[in-house]
């Protein structure tokens, strides 16, 4: 099976309070960005991955050069919209895995057991979910991610929004990191009939669980670990991934 992958990485990133572009931000002594772009190489799933970028990043661009290609977001229309704007370039894909560049973490391996559980069962649509301990200490940061709902028997029925979720549903610590495998077919498909019918006007890539869901469709998911599941939006997420950093490399404060 033929895997592309897309990072989306089009985000203003306001929440940084930084002027350079989010995935630049370092962690340890390289960019957020970079730390993806080389489990994606170590993956060996894709060797010319599309970064999704705003028009107003050039700096993002100029940063990794010719390691992946360029799609250009030109309007801040959400997640489904931006994996639109790099069908071009993705055009030679069977399945297509959507990653964030604001994940340092996610590891080589993490992503070929996503494509081969998605190979195994013949998939549409395969995602990574989080099960935290508790919500105690750094794990406060995961606080507002979806929430995976599942059957009797376990199978994934819907992935809940912090916004959109029941007191009882808020308290589920299976939760969505937003990284998924599509049968690309079946994802243009879908993405071409997504609504922005939400207080953001945004198309939401997320939104397609639940057309998985309602089609009747089998949701395979891979478990990884909250370490993995890190995403850097405000400078208190980027002190965690430090702490994160300084724990995997030995080192104590």
């Amino acid at each position: 099976m033929k895997f592309r992958i897309v990072v989306l990485a089009a985000g203003k990133g306001k929440r940084m309070m930084s002027d350079i572009p989010k995935p630049l931000t370092p962690v340890g002594d390289k960019p957020i960005l970079q730390h993806l772009l080389e489990s994606i190489e170590y993956s060996e799933l894709d060797l010319d991955p599309v970064i999704v970028i705003s028009k107003d990043s050039p700096k993002l661009a100029a940063s990794f050069g010719r390691d992946c290609s360029y799609a250009i977001q030109e309007e801040q229309l959400g997640t489904g919209h931006a994996v639109r704007c790099a069908r071009e370039l993705v055009a030679d894909a069977e399945s297509l895995i959507v990653l964030y560049g604001d994940h340092p973490f996610l590891s080589a391996s993490t992503l070929q057991q996503l494509a081969q559980t998605h190979q195994d069962h013949a998939a549409y649509v395969t995602m990574a979910t989080t099960t935290l301990p508790s919500t105690d200490g750094w794990y406060q940061a995961f606080e507002k991610w979806g929430r995976i709902l599942r059957d009797d028997v376990g199978h994934v029925i819907g992935n809940r929004q912090f916004k959109d979720a029941t007191d009882e549903e808020k308290q589920i610590l299976e939760r969505d990191p937003a990284l998924f495998c599509f049968q690309t077919e079946w994802l243009w498909e879908k993405l071409a009939q997504l609504k922005n019918e939400n207080a953001q006007g945004e198309y939401y890539l997320t939104d397609l669980v639940a057309m998985a869901f309602e089609e009747g469709l089998l949701i395979p998911t891979v478990a990884i670990p909250p370490e993995e599941a890190v995403g850097i939006n405000t400078p208190e997420e980027r002190e965690i991934a430090e702490q994160i950093l300084m724990k995997r490399c030995g080192i104590q404060n």
